[in-house]
């Protein structure tokens, strides 16, 4: 699961290449983003191509809040406490699903159109790498990146407007536009050192413009592995 990734580039190379309109001033020169941050991504909204900063983390769905509420709701009434669950549910903390890969799932198909649907830009990413792990230290990250010079990519990805949920408790209910990005088997480069799943990745403007525009059918075939030569591990 890809949980941190880099964008090191120029805003002018992703317009060029979306031709999208700025919506977010200046970009700093290097960011390392995390779920939950704020970050660039390329979206259809109202008819517009726009380059804009979303949230990262699309709403997990029903079934694992509920889940994860009524196991609250056990703790409260072992303890003797009244429980207003539908309030309990609402306020259920989400973080975010950052990653998807099930797209036939009830959850997902209501993103699955050409509204739904934004580029995430970037130049590398990480994925965390047991094997360099010494004893007693953090799991180190692997990067992965087009080539040595890290050229520009994008991540296929959707995102919705102004969905309501509890991102954290301390912010409480809040509204938030919100992005994730598609998954697929990993290649021969990623699954040395993640077996389980690679981001999927658009490398040229035709690939681009099929994501943001085409019918679901034609888009999902954008849902495969990158090529092993067009992807390197980093040193």
């Amino acid at each position: 699961m890809c949980n941190l990734y880099n964008v090191s580039t120029n805003q002018d190379a992703i317009r060029a290449l979306t031709k999208a309109l700025d919506r977010i001033g200046n970009l700093p020169p290097s960011l390392d983003l995390y779920p939950d941050y704020l970050a660039p991504i390329v979206r259809n909204n109202n008819g517009a191509r726009e380059l804009a900063m979303v949230r990262w983390g699309m709403p997990s769905s029903q079934k694992a809040l509920f889940s994860a509420a009524a196991v609250r709701a056990g703790k409260l009434r072992a303890k003797g406490k009244e429980v207003d669950f539908d309030h309990l549910l609402k306020m259920e903390p989400d973080g975010g699903t950052t990653n998807i890969r099930n797209t036939d799932s009830r959850h997902w198909k209501r993103w699955l159109g050409v509204e739904s649907r934004c580029l995430v830009p970037l130049t590398r990413f990480a994925e965390p790498d047991p094997a360099s792990k010494v004893d007693g230290s953090r799991t180190p990250n692997a990067w992965f990146a087009g080539g040595p010079d890290q050229p520009l990519m994008f991540f296929a990805g959707f995102w919705t407007p102004q969905w309501e949920s509890v991102r954290k408790v301390k912010e409480g209910l809040i509204k938030a536009d919100l992005f994730a990005f598609l998954t697929t088997e990993p290649n021969g480069v990623v699954a040395p050192i993640h077996q389980k799943a690679m981001p999927v990745i658009l490398r040229d403007a035709e690939e681009i413009e099929t994501w943001l525009t085409a019918p679901w059918q034609e888009a999902k075939a954008l849902q495969r592995p990158l090529p092993d030569d067009q992807l390197i591990l980093l040193n």
